[in-house]
């Protein structure tokens, strides 16, 4: 069983006095309330906490002052009206779920709250965000096999999985400092490439630009160093999830990933959406992971009757793509692709469990990335790499452009939703970046 129940915050007949979060197509309806950092557009206004409900942002910080929620719970108010999420990742499963509840009952139709929160309410369209909190450190994984197998068969037709894969969560640690949230412009970056056919490396703009659809991790109160997270604690030391895109030059990638792994081609740029959707909201939407009887089976330290109750996670994702062109003429985004992170190889509990199994210290705000997420159908596919074969196959869009990389003025755009009988639909957001010329290259 999983450390979050089914409890009265998911009971799928609950609307709230705000009624956009009662249509049944909101990303954020009363069951959902994921937490950002925000503020009013073009302010000079302190970024603080927020709770996503319909199309407005409840603002903590003045929840706080107005005083009316119990007062046993203004310490974790608190936390949450500072720039950052940090100390309240850190606060854990009670403090989280303390809350959650509370905003739960004062938001729900008929609550004797509403007047009081009405005026902490902020049109989502009149606010910007910030990152969530401040991501110390961010470790990418692996955990997509038929990506893995993919991307394999482009380089290692006759043997595309290594012999670890399915035996360990393979991930590498990446840059923080460049994850940027969602709105964001991404230079096309520049590195050192080379052709099989030439001797000395070319220096130059990325040619072979590329989206990974992922899913973001936040880790809460985490471990001292020294000390690990066992597999069935794991999910008490995850604050929330988000959408997560992790830019990718395979030009660059191809050049300079032997022996130690990407640099230059990953560094550059990661996207996040804003909102993040906590452990608890998603509860609904556990289901069974599975192991093939065929493939090995996991050592004792990954694997666990909780685990495979309930490890999984039914999220939906998809990729959108919107050309320069395409804005021009006022055309919407095109579907890309669409996958489900429940077709993941290895669960995000056995990510902290290994992550940690050494004794590596997680800290509240550290960042997982879940690796592309890719499925086994050919519209499932996560990344251009893949669908268009390793740029061999161009993808014709529906305006007749073709792609097989990105190009400048291509806006990427990542959703998600959880969904399905018995509880109501809640969604991510979206994660929104465009791709900008750097003709100038490096100072």
């Amino acid at each position: 069983m999983s450390i979050y129940t089914i409890n009265e915050t998911h009971d799928p007949a609950l609307q709230s006095w705000v009624q956009s979060a009662n249509t049944g197509e909101s990303d954020f309806p009363i069951q959902n309330l994921p937490f950002a950092e925000f503020r009013r557009s073009n302010s000079s206004e302190s970024f603080r906490g927020g709770v996503a409900i319909g199309d407005r942002v409840l603002d903590l910080a003045a929840v706080l002052e107005c005083s009316v929620l119990d007062q046993a719970l203004n310490p974790v108010l608190e936390a949450c009206a500072e720039a950052t999420l940090n100390r309240f990742m850190g606060m854990g499963v009670a403090a989280w779920s303390g809350l959650r509840l509370a905003l739960s009952r004062a938001l729900r139709a008929g609550s004797e709250l509403e007047e009081s929160l009405r005026p902490c309410l902020v049109p989502q369209s009149e606010v910007e965000y910030s990152l969530p909190c401040v991501i110390g450190d961010y470790t990418d994984f692996y955990t997509s096999v038929h990506h893995a197998t993919n991307v394999g068969k482009l380089f290692r037709p006759d043997n595309p999985l290594l012999p670890n894969y399915k035996w360990v969560p393979i991930g590498y640690h990446g840059r923080s400092s460049s994850i940027d949230v969602s709105g964001q412009q991404v230079k096309r970056p520049w590195g050192q490439t080379r052709a099989p056919d030439q001797e000395r490396p070319g220096f130059g703009p990325c040619k072979r630009l590329d989206y990974e659809l992922e899913v973001g991790i936040y880790i809460g109160p985490g471990n001292e160093l020294g000390s690990s997270i066992g597999l069935d604690d794991a999910e008490g030391h995850v604050f929330g999830y988000c959408l997560f895109n992790d830019w990718s030059a395979r030009d660059l990638q191809a050049w300079e990933y032997q022996p130690l792994g990407p640099f230059l081609a990953k560094n550059f740029a990661s996207t996040v959406s804003p909102w993040v959707v906590t452990g608890e909201a998603m509860a609904p939407y556990r289901t069974v992971w599975t192991r093939d009887a065929g493939d090995p089976q996991p050592l004792e330290y990954l694997e666990s009757e909780q685990n495979r109750a309930s490890g999984a996670i039914d999220m939906r994702l998809q990729v959108l793509l919107q050309t320069e062109q395409m804005r021009q003429q006022g055309a919407a985004p095109v579907l890309l692709s669409e996958s489900t992170f429940a077709d993941s190889y290895w669960t995000v509990a056995q990510m902290v469990a290994h992550h940690s199994v050494n004794g590596c210290n997680l800290r509240p705000g550290d960042f997982f990335g879940s690796g592309t997420q890719s499925g086994p159908d050919d519209s499932e596919l996560g990344s251009l790499l893949e669908l268009s074969e390793g740029g061999k196959k161009p993808i014709t869009l529906e305006n007749g452009e073709q792609r097989t990389f990105l190009e400048d003025g291509d806006a990427v755009i990542l959703s998600g939703y959880c969904e399905k009988a018995g509880a109501a639909r809640i969604g991510f957001g979206q994660a929104t970046a465009t791709v900008v010329a750097n003709s100038t290259g490096p100072a």
